[in-house]
């Protein structure tokens, strides 16, 4: 199990919190921590790597910077 972390931008609200949640847990993940700005995720990475991740939060309309 891999844990990484990301930081989001373009959230404001819990809307968007739960938008990047729900788009995160469609990959089945062991946990998913995500708060306006932040997101900590806990994955297989034989199941998914950290650009999948990514490409998920981002076509919810948000961001990912390193």
């Amino acid at each position: 199990m891999t844990t990484t972390k990301f930081q989001i931008e373009g959230m404001t609200c819990q809307h968007c919190v739960m938008a990047v949640k729900n788009a995160l847990r469609s990959f089945n993940l062991e946990d998913v921590s995500v708060t306006i700005g932040k997101a900590e995720v806990t994955y297989d990475e034989t199941q998914i790597d950290e650009n999948g991740l990514v490409a998920a939060i981002e076509e919810e309309g948000y961001k990912v910077v390193k």
